[in-house]
């Protein structure tokens, strides 16, 4: 069974992947310097660049379904900033992801790409964490979790208090 919302779960796979791409690129080019086979060094940081387009697509799609639902919660203007930035973060993660499959390639074509991607993914890393950032004050400042509390008045705090231990 699926989380419901699913969105709070699904963001949490590209904050990994774009935290790891850079030590992963960092950490390829190193290996490459030292002697390792470019295109066999260069495939874990391509493949991390894969997954975390994959995962923001995900991310984007998820928060799209739940969007109407938590508008309604906290209106649109921070929630439009959020999307912006994330929808954002997706297409440069596609351009990081050719980009970094451009570092397949050998020559001076591969290794400006590789170093390329590095940059990157630095930049994209920074990002990442400001849209992050915005998603975290929706809930946390706007309240955009109180669109998934039970209806009527203080239902979220009874739901709260039930699962508590008090000790009288």
């Amino acid at each position: 069974m699926l989380p419901d919302p699913l969105h709070p779960a699904v963001v949490h796979f590209p904050i990994v992947f774009m935290f790891l791409l850079p030590v992963a690129a960092a950490v390829a080019l190193w290996a490459i310097r030292r002697g390792s086979r470019p295109r066999l060094a260069w495939a874990v940081p391509t493949g991390l660049a894969l997954a975390l387009t994959l995962s923001a697509w995900l991310a984007v799609e998820t928060g799209e379904s739940q969007e109407e639902r938590v508008e309604h919660a906290i209106g649109d203007g921070a929630l439009h900033s959020h999307e912006e930035g994330a929808e954002r973060f997706l297409v440069l993660s596609g351009v990081l992801l050719l980009v970094s499959g451009a570092g397949l390639l050998g020559g001076y074509t591969g290794r400006s790409a590789r170093l390329a991607t590095l940059a990157g993914a630095v930049g994209l890393a920074a990002m990442g964490a400001q849209v992050g950032h915005t998603g975290g004050k929706l809930v946390y400042q706007e309240g955009a979790a109180s669109a998934y509390l039970p209806a009527g008045p203080g239902a979220g705090v009874a739901a709260v208090e039930e699962g508590t231990e008090h000790d009288d």
